[in-house]
């Protein structure tokens, strides 16, 4: 409801100070609160960038808020996703922010969808808000948010981050271009790391997360321009912004209906493509604790993570390395005619170095969930992180 009925919508004493410094704006004025306090906003996660947007809006007056979220709180969060606290940890992500918005804003509507938003809920989720903003980290939900956008006609608020970069645009809005004209395709598995294994500066999900939350109030009060048809890319190390172009691509598939995003992103495997053999912990451990010479466990992480945390006797050979060529050297001279087993954080970057491995003919085990699973099953005075 980006046109609501402003006759119909009041402030109350309290609401004329809280937002005083808003009202006094030109831009903005009592209209433009009023046009806050009538709009409803999806908000995708309650992540990184959700935590920084959420805040924002539930500040600026936003009058409804839906948070989108099926994950709790955990103590690797709290360095970037400040709508979360430390006595919250274990708790529901969506409830502890909407204890946060509701401290900041207490006559915020809040509605809480303890979910994983898929092709069969996203469009009755989604239908009741003026704007949604995706706050998300993987390319199915990115998709799914798009369409969904696209087949709603909504406006949809991008963000995304990693290490020290990170980008925002707005798709869907005035027949501007959506996420497909900017990735028509989906990266093969595994090419992108996640924020998990790749890192990620904390500040860095508070300057895009902002920056959403700025482009979402502009939609709501129909001013300023919007980052519709303009990709910002942000460096904070370099502390850069340049901005690159999008338009809409004639060419592009029309969308008709939500589909199955995994299978779309090649997350799931076909029947006839061979499983990636696998080793339990518990079974690594029976290895380790019988000495047993016949085995080479490499870590395919990097540097950093190793001095974080590794298991006893995996020799570090990053798979950056392997992926330039000189790893699969030291692998094969490493092994020596010994099994190989292979581990990541989680187990993705493990099945892809045994990938890029077995091509060089040299075969072997995937460490099943990594070395967080080895964290929590077997030694847990290994870090997790």
């Amino acid at each position: 409801m980006l046109n609501p009925d402003l006759d119909s919508v009041q402030l109350s004493v309290a609401e004329y100070t809280r937002y005083s410094r808003h009202i006094i704006l030109p831009e903005v004025g009592l209209a433009g609160q009023k046009r806050l306090k009538a709009a409803s906003v999806a908000c995708i996660g309650t992540g990184g960038l959700g935590s920084p947007l959420l805040l924002y809006l539930a500040a600026a007056g936003v009058g409804r808020i839906g948070v989108l979220d099926f994950d709790v709180v955990d103590s690797s969060n709290l360095h970037r996703q400040i709508i979360h606290g430390t006595s919250w940890i274990g708790m529901p992500k969506i409830e502890s922010a909407r204890q946060r918005i509701l401290e900041i804003n207490p006559d915020c509507q809040v509605d809480l969808y303890n979910t994983q938003l898929n092709a069969s809920n996203a469009l009755d989720i989604l239908a009741p808000y003026d704007v949604v903003v995706d706050g998300t980290d993987n390319f199915p939900t990115r998709y799914l948010v798009n369409d969904a956008c696209v087949l709603l006609g909504k406006p949809n608020v991008y963000g995304s981050i990693f290490r020290f970069e990170g980008q925002a645009t707005v798709f869907n809005y005035q027949d501007g271009p959506n996420y497909r004209d900017l990735y028509p395709e989906p990266p093969p598995p595994g090419l992108v790391p996640s924020c998990a294994e790749g890192g990620v500066l904390g500040v860095l999900c508070g300057i895009i997360g902002t920056i959403q939350a700025t482009e979402t109030v502009k939609i709501i009060l129909g001013e300023g321009r919007t980052l519709s048809g303009r990709l910002l890319l942000y460096n904070a190390l370099e502390m850069s912004f340049r901005e690159l172009k999008l338009r809409p691509n004639p060419e592009r598939p029309i969308i008709e209906k939500l589909i199955d995003y995994q299978a779309f992103c090649g997350l799931t495997r076909p029947e006839h493509e061979p499983m990636t053999p696998e080793i339990t912990v518990q079974e690594l451990q029976a290895l380790i604790k019988a000495d047993d010479p016949s085995f080479c466990l490499i870590d395919v992480r990097n540097p950093p993570e190793y001095e974080i945390a590794h298991i006893p006797g995996a020799v570090l050979v990053p798979l950056a390395d392997l992926e330039a060529g000189p790893g699969i050297h030291k692998v094969r001279d490493l092994l020596g005619g010994r099994n190989l087993i292979v581990h990541c954080k989680m187990g993705v970057r493990g099945a892809k170095a045994l990938g890029i491995l077995e091509k060089a003919g040299i075969p072997g085990s995937n460490l099943k969930g990594g070395i967080i699973a080895w964290s929590r099953e077997i030694d847990p005075t290994v870090p997790e992180y």
